[in-house]
């Protein structure tokens, strides 16, 4: 059975190069296309599809109000077309925590409108979605206050967390409620184009105790702090003088899997490092990025590694993978995972 989709965007143009390139799937059917958010809530309440893609930046009603009415009466899923801008960038991951299960960016040059990747990832993130739960948005988690903690050096663990779809929401229910004082550091891959990473990382920045930032290179590990892999970026570690600290290094090699930054790149190597402080984290997302990294880490590292439970997850496919794979110590839900992570760092 096909997955039925409308789409939406205020210029006629991507309109249709978004429909052509769906309706080119077999398994996709575009039985609709509306201009703007309130067109979108008409066509959605005439036609019922079952995923909607929905531009942002639109006149009379913008996605994000249109996202929001439509969280609020009868979620379906929806995908975000965003463009490179600042701006962009932060109303997408506003729509992320709203509901959407995923966004698009849109190709600052008109050439790559028309490419084998954007077709790919269009198609392959539309199929995804049809068979997404999604819920309602509501502000069931008491955030922290930032507070004046200063990032200390008793670096017990080092925690690294792998994400993809679903992620940005999912970072905003593990790392604000985690304390300030908690004598750990933590690395993250969120899959994720160049530019949106420093939006996400303000955002886990303003509701968070611990400082969360865009990684850079040379940035030396330091408990209390967050480190977020720059889209586009590999992230890797190295030791420094005297191996006392950890000093991040950024690269631009090769996508791994697809993949850049790569969860598997980094958990590697952490691994590389021998340390021995590492709790691993794999959360929702589609595909297996993480799992060869967690093995290493496992069988190296004598890392204790979580997982996000099935039922929690937005794309249950790289928790699964680490699962079938025998890596994971713990699988839990979302909501418990900074208590897991508390419980063993201690603080």
């Amino acid at each position: 059975m096909s997955v039925r989709v409308i789409v939406v965007d205020d210029s006629a143009f991507m309109r249709k190069v978004i429909s052509d390139i769906l309706s080119s799937d077999s398994e996709i059917e575009v039985i609709g296309t509306a201009k703007n958010g309130k067109d979108a809530l008409e066509k959605i309440k005439y036609y019922t599809p079952d995923v909607v893609t929905l531009d942002v930046e639109m006149p009379i009603m913008n996605g994000l109000d249109c996202l929001k009415a439509i969280m609020s009466s009868s979620p379906i899923p929806v995908i975000m077309l965003s463009s490179y801008t600042n701006e962009g960038a932060d109303a997408t991951i506003r729509a992320l925590e709203l509901g959407a299960i995923d966004f698009i960016a849109k190709p600052t040059n008109i050439f790559e409108i028309g490419s084998e990747k954007l077709k790919r990832e269009i198609t392959e993130k539309v199929k995804v979605a049809k068979n997404t739960v999604v819920n309602a948005y509501t502000h069931f988690i008491q955030y922290r206050n930032k507070v004046d903690v200063q990032p200390s050096n008793n670096l017990k663990k080092i925690v690294a967390i792998g994400t993809s779809t679903g992620g940005p929401k999912a970072l905003q229910q593990v790392i604000p409620l985690i304390p300030g004082n908690i004598p750990a550091a933590f690395v993250i891959v969120q899959h994720m184009p160049p530019g949106f990473t420093k939006s996400l990382a303000a955002r886990l920045n303003s509701m968070s105790e611990l400082i969360v930032k865009e990684a850079e290179d040379g940035d030396k590990i330091t408990a209390g702090c967050v480190y977020i892999a720059p889209g586009g970026y590999h992230i890797t570690f190295e030791k420094g003088r005297g191996n006392v600290n950890l000093i991040i290094r950024l690269n631009q090699e090769e996508p791994v899997g697809g993949h850049r930054p790569s969860v598997n790149v980094m958990m590697d190597s952490l691994s590389k490092t021998g340390l021995k402080n590492i709790i691993g984290v794999i959360m929702t997302g589609m595909g297996a990025d993480g799992c060869e990294g967690l093995k290493k880490l496992k069988k190296i590292n004598k890392a204790l590694v979580i997982a996000q439970d099935e039922k929690s997850c937005v794309v249950y496919g790289m928790p699964k993978a680490a699962v079938q794979a025998g890596v994971v110590d713990r699988i839990t839900p979302l909501n418990t995972i900074s208590h897991e992570i508390i419980k063993l760092v201690g603080v």
